[in-house]
């Protein structure tokens, strides 16, 4: 057997990629639904600050160029979900900012109350530019093991 495999004309990688960020929207929509978490579940969302129809303030888009992580737990509200994007509402050093972050942009979903871990391949040419840890106001959690990651990376054969 050859490990010379011709590349795919259909698109699997976009394919999976699309499937688990609609997990990521049908766990929002649920938190939507409900008006609230259950138990001891929140979320921490990253994702890339300059992806197209994401919608941020320019000071977090200052701090954070790249990317930037959002905990979703005590501190948000206004949480409305679409098929392709959610926006949420939550501080940053007790400033109140709203937030429209498309599923697209999204490179990683953690769940750390269940040890559940998605996180997503984006391909770019550049290396993103230094930046401040990204967190808005929220409890800090440090206890994750990696159990349940499901990591998603198609690199494409030159």
């Amino acid at each position: 057997m050859s490990d010379d495999l011709p590349d795919s004309l259909i698109p699997y990688d976009e394919i999976v990629q699309e499937a688990l960020r609609a997990v990521v929207g049908r766990v929002l929509d649920e938190v939507q639904q409900t008006g609230g978490l259950p138990g001891a579940h929140h979320f921490y969302i990253t994702f890339k600050t300059q992806a197209s129809g994401v919608d941020i303030p320019k000071h977090l888009v200052e701090r954070f160029p790249d990317e930037m992580t959002i905990v979703l737990q005590n501190k948000f509200w206004d949480l409305k979900v679409s098929d392709q994007h959610f926006e949420v509402s939550l501080t940053f050093n007790q400033v109140a900012a709203h937030l429209v972050i498309p599923f697209s942009a999204i490179t990683a979903f953690v769940d750390p109350a269940v040890n559940f871990a998605l996180q997503f391949q984006v391909q770019s040419d550049e290396a993103p530019e230094p930046h401040d840890e990204a967190e808005n106001d929220g409890p800090q959690v440090t206890n994750e093991d990696g159990s349940n990651v499901v990591t998603v990376d198609f690199g494409k054969k030159k």
